[in-house]
């Protein structure tokens, strides 16, 4: 097994405490000390704490883009029906096991780095803009195939997005077992693009 490089490490760390902590409450000593590194090492790699805070966005977008591609590739779909609702199934998967990507989108910091930073907008701009495109290529092969009615593939991507984001918000505030609405979730997506006129 390859030995992580300390970049690698500082990443993985990072990415945990943004995630759990907080920008404002995670401090590069911290970072630096559960990376196993002397201190003045995450400077070499990172010269602010917020270079490093985008460095961490932009590895969760590679990250997704990497996941789903490799999910579309093993699997094989009969429609493009069929094909949302895998992709809603393992978006879902992903924010289980990967909680720590899905924190991280959700931190006030987030969207206030965002508003300032360029690189940082666009790696967020780039992360909702691939999981929207998952949705609409699916939905826009639905309507080819037949599987999906008449609708505006780009708008009902935006609202099933919307409908799993909001799930998987509700289960990273622990207010709800997002669990036991999977089955519902996916009858719902169903019924908002199925062509019920074959």
């Amino acid at each position: 097994m390859q030995k992580k490089s300390k970049k690698q490490a500082i990443l993985d760390q990072a990415t945990i405490l943004f995630a759990t902590k907080g920008f404002s409450n995670t401090s590069m000593t911290e970072v630096a000390s559960l990376a196993d590194i002397a201190g003045a090492t995450i400077f070499y790699h990172f010269k602010t704490k917020e270079d490093l805070f985008v460095a961490v966005l932009e590895r969760v977008k590679i990250g997704l883009l990497e996941s789903f591609s490799l999910y579309f590739q093993e699997e094989h779909f009969d429609s493009g029906l069929e094909m949302l609702l895998g992709a809603v199934a393992y978006h879902l998967h992903l924010a289980e096991s990967k909680m720590e990507w899905f924190l991280l989108l959700r931190r006030h910091y987030t969207h206030e780095l965002a508003a300032v930073n360029p690189v940082c907008r666009r790696y967020l701009e780039d992360i909702y803009t691939c999981l929207v495109d998952i949705f609409e290529k699916a939905l826009t092969r639905g309507q080819e195939d037949g599987s999906v009615g008449d609708i505006s593939a780009k708008k009902n991507a935006l609202i099933i997005l919307a409908m799993v984001d909001g799930i998987i918000q509700l289960e990273s505030n622990q207010l709800y077992n997002a669990g036991t609405l999977y089955s519902e979730l996916l009858v719902a997506c169903r019924k908002i693009v199925e062509n019920t006129k074959q």
